[in-house]
This record gives C-alpha cells, structure tokens and sequence, in this order.
C-alpha cells in the first residue's frame, strides 16, 4: 500500500468534468484506489464516490492505492491532479 498527499489546483475543485477524468485515470490500473478528505474515504473509480466527497479548490486529499500496480497507479494519478485534470 502507497499513500501520498495532493492538492486540488483546479479552480472548481473537483466537479464532474474533473471527478470523470479522475475516475478514468483510476480505472486503469487493477488496485484498488481510494482518497482521503476531511476523515471520509472515496473510492477513485466511482465519479459519484468523488463528487460525494465536495472536494475545492486548494483541498488536501490523501490519495491510497493498494495493489500490484499501486505505485504505478499514485505516480500517474499525482501527475493527472497536479497538472489540473484536464482544466
């Protein structure tokens, strides 16, 4: 399991154009990947897990990915929020 920390940049937070690439980003890896806010856990594959959590602009979320391609599956969704998810 590998975890690490991340902030939102996009402007509208994570809304549904943003939670969709997010969720597509996740699907491609076979761990099972989950994030962390505010003490409520989302699952990364479901846009209605990740536009239940209410992330903003400027949010911290704790990205989890626990499988045989985890670290893989972290570095590409670290790289996908940090280059904005598409805005």
């Amino acid at each position: 399991m590998v975890r690490q920390k991340v902030v939102i940049k996009n402007p509208t937070g994570l809304h549904l154009r943003p939670a969709g690439i997010l969720c597509k980003e996740a699907m491609q890896y076979k761990s099972l990947i989950t994030f962390t806010f505010r003490e409520n856990t989302a699952n990364a594959k479901s846009v209605l897990s990740v536009l239940g959590a209410c992330v903003k602009c400027g949010d911290e979320i704790e990205l989890t990915c626990d499988g045989q391609d985890e670290q893989e599956a972290l570095d590409a969704l670290v790289k996908a929020i940090e280059g904005g998810l598409g805005e």
